[in-house]
């Protein structure tokens, strides 16, 4: 495990990262999700289709805009990812309280098929804790949070 990321262990005040950021990040990421994406992928979805569709069904009825503002995406990403998942008839975008308003909600089968993703879900959640091991996967969770936490701080 590296420095970093044991509990306990601190870096040096004059170490200076080396490499790019994003570049690691982004390297990662495509590993977890293609752990997440073969497991959610049995049952016919995509893991960023199956982070909508559970975001749709614990907000849902919900506005569009409350949905983006959720997951933290632009309306447009939003509208372009709903898409699939409504004519694939999981979820439903009908009218609002008003003539302007919509609202999105998952259907009968959008909660079916959210079910089965949710069991690949488990299985891909519990592979990685395995392979980074427990204390590895607390400590990297505890790291983007606070380093999220950090850029939401330096921005406002």
């Amino acid at each position: 495990m590296s420095p970093s990321l044991q509990p306990g262990r601190e870096v040096p005040a004059t170490a200076r990262p080396q490499g790019c950021t994003n570049l690691k990040l982004r390297q990662l990421m495509r590993r977890v999700a293609q752990r997440y994406d073969a497991e959610v992928g049995q049952v016919g979805l995509k893991g960023t289709q199956y982070s909508l569709l559970s975001y749709v069904i614990k907000l849902g009825p919900v506005r569009p805009v409350d949905l983006a503002e959720a997951m933290n995406v632009d309306a447009s990403t939003l509208s372009r990812n709903l898409k699939p998942l409504i004519a694939a008839g999981w979820v439903t975008q009908g009218a609002g309280v008003d003539a302007r308003s919509r609202l999105v909600q998952a259907t009968d089968a959008g909660h079916e098929k959210r079910a089965q993703a949710q069991r690949r879900w488990r299985i891909a959640q519990e592979g990685l804790n395995a392979a980074l091991g427990p204390q590895r996967v607390i400590a990297l969770h505890a790291l983007i949070d606070e380093a999220m936490r950090a850029l939401d701080d330096a921005r406002a």
